[in-house]
């Protein structure tokens, strides 16, 4: 997953060597330190939480995701799930409601927008709004993650 991004957002030559080694853009598996564990994956503004598991817990590993974005001080956790058999662009990028939203918001994109650009889907467990997610997968995270980066505003380009 990280070679995938970094090799997407073009970071990397065409023997996987970072073109600028010290470039804060590198998508990076930090040191972990301790008890305040600070995600899988640096993908800045993103920490990813990995997962490769049969039975997903989606809910609990947005949780995750959320208290160690904040230990790493980034303003955006999610939680990526390999799916099994399938390549790494298939991974699932899962977001909670409001990083989703606040995501969209800093894109400038409506809701609908959003929904179709990055080919998000919803899912609603209950009443309880914590437990619901929305998804889409690491190719079109790797979109996402470049348009973030580049700070555009697609209100304007739709």
């Amino acid at each position: 997953m990280r070679n995938f991004l970094n090799a997407y957002l073009d970071l990397v030559d065409d023997n996987g060597v970072f073109r600028d080694p010290f470039d804060g853009s590198n998508i990076r598996r930090p040191a972990q330190e301790g008890s305040a564990d600070v995600g899988d994956v640096h993908a800045v503004p993103f920490i990813l939480e990995c997962k490769d598991v049969k039975n997903p817990a989606v809910p609990t590993w947005l949780r995750q995701g959320r208290v160690e974005a904040a230990n790493a001080s980034f303003p955006y956790g999610v939680v990526v799930h390999k799916r099994r058999g399938l390549g790494v662009r298939a991974g699932r990028v899962h977001f909670d409601v409001r990083t989703w939203t606040r995501t969209r918001t800093a894109l400038g994109l409506s809701t609908r927008d959003m929904r179709a650009r990055y080919g998000f889907t919803a899912t609603v467990r209950g009443l309880d709004s914590g437990r619901w997610y929305l998804t889409t997968d690491l190719g079109r995270f790797a979109a996402l993650l470049s348009d973030v980066r580049a700070g555009v505003t697609l209100r304007a380009a739709l």
